[in-house]
C-alpha cells in the first residue's frame, strides 16, 4: 500500500493520492477478514493493494499482479519497475477502537424535507427517530465532509456511551459507500421507538423503510445490515410483545437470499417481499413511485393480508 500510494499506512485521515483531493477524506482499515483496505469516503475508490494498482495504472487483475510481482522482485519482467519506497521495518497496521464521529447539525431545509416526504416521512417522524440534517461531519476530531445544496447528509443518532456518540451517517445522493457508521454491529435501528406491546412488527432492512412504514402506523426495526439479523434474545423478547412478526426485505437476489437464510433458522416468522412487477425493491421506493394512498392499499391487500 505504501509503495503504490506514497503515504504511510497508519490510522487517521489522508488526502487521496489517487485523485485531486483538497481535504483529508481517506483512511486505512482492516475488513472482517483482516485484509488491509484503503477507502476514499468522498470518491469512488475502495479496495486492497491489488485494487490500488488496478486503479492507478488502469489495468486488469492479472496485469496488476504482474506489476506487483515485478516491482517486488518476485518475477523477471520487461515492464519498467515503478519507483517507490519499501519500508521493511513498517509495523503491522492495527485497526482497534471505535471511530469517533461527531456531527454539526443544522435545521432541515425545504429541499431535504421534500426528499423525505417523497417516502411519506414527515418531520415529526424524523424527530421521533432522531434523524438529523448534518452540516459537517468530523472523524476523530478532523473535519471530514460538508453538506451542500446538491449533496444531503443525514445523521441517525444512536445514543452516547463513555463520552462516545454513536452515529450512522447517510449520504443519499451517493451511488456507492452511502453509509458511515460507528454503531456496534448488534445495534438495531428503530428498536427504541417500539411500543411495549403491539399486533404487528416488521423486520426490514433500513431506517428509511422503518420510518416509511411508521407513516402507515406499522412498527418496524432494521438490523445494521441485510447480512445481519437480530439476536435470539431480542427475537425471543419481541415474540412476547408482538403477535405477528414479518420479515420484509428487498426483492433483489441479496434480499431474498437473506430471507431464505433467516427462514431456515426461524420458520415460525412470516416472510414477504414486493412482487417484482411493481418495479420497486422496497416499501420506501414503492411509496415514492405510487404515492401514499396506493401504498396504503398495497399494504392492506398484501402485507396485512398475511396476518389475517
Amino acid at each position: 500500500m505504501q509503495f503504490y500510494l506514497g503515504i504511510q499506512v497508519k490510522k487517521g485521515l489522508f488526502k487521496s493520492p489517487l485523485r485531486k483531493d483538497h481535504r483529508p477524506t481517506c483512511s486505512f482499515y482492516r475488513n472482517k477478514s483482516g485484509e488491509l483496505i484503503f477507502k476514499d469516503f468522498s470518491g469512488d475508490f475502495y479496495g486492497n493493494f491489488i485494487n490500488v494498482v488496478m486503479y492507478k495504472y488502469h489495468v486488469n487483475y492479472y496485469q496488476a499482479l504482474k506489476i506487483i510481482a515485478g516491482d517486488f522482485g518476485y518475477i523477471k519482467t520487461t515492464i519498467p519497475k515503478n519507483k517507490g519506497t519499501i519500508n521493511t521495518k513498517a509495523k503491522k497496521f492495527e485497526d482497534k477502537g471505535t471511530t469517533d464521529i461527531r456531527v454539526e447539525i443544522k435545521p432541515y431545509n425545504k429541499k431535504e424535507l421534500d426528499w423525505w416526504n417523497s417516502f411519506g416521512i414527515t418531520k415529526e417522524i424524523l424527530n421521533k427517530y432522531k434523524v438529523f440534517s448534518c452540516k459537517t461531519i468530523f472523524l476523530n476530531g478532523n473535519p471530514f465532509i460538508l453538506s451542500s445544496k446538491d449533496s444531503f447528509i443525514f445523521g441517525y443518532y444512536g445514543g452516547k456511551k463513555d463520552n462516545l456518540e454513536y452515529w450512522r451517517i447517510y449520504f443519499p445522493k451517493k451511488t456507492t459507500y452511502r453509509f458511515l457508521t460507528n454503531w456496534p454491529s448488534k445495534k438495531v435501528q428503530g428498536y427504541k421507538q417500539l411500543p411495549k406491546k403491539g399486533n404487528l412488527l416488521v423486520i426490514t432492512k433500513s431506517m428509511k423503510d422503518c420510518m416509511c412504514l411508521k407513516s402507515f402506523g406499522i412498527n418496524a426495526i432494521a438490523p445494521n445490515s441485510e447480512n445481519l439479523f437480530i439476536s435470539d434474545n431480542m427475537l425471543k423478547d419481541l415474540k412476547t410483545r408482538f403477535k405477528y412478526i414479518v420479515v420484509f426485505y428487498d426483492n433483489d437476489l441479496a434480499g431474498i437470499k437473506n430471507m431464505q437464510k433467516i427462514k431456515k433458522e426461524h420458520s415460525d416468522l412470516l416472510y414477504f417481499w414486493i412482487p417484482r412487477r411493481y418495479n420497486a425493491k422496497d416499501i420506501s421506493d414503492f411509496r415514492k413511485a405510487y404515492g401514499q394512498e396506493e401504498t396504503y392499499n398495497f399494504i392492506k391487500e398484501y402485507v396485512l393480508k398475511i396476518i389475517n
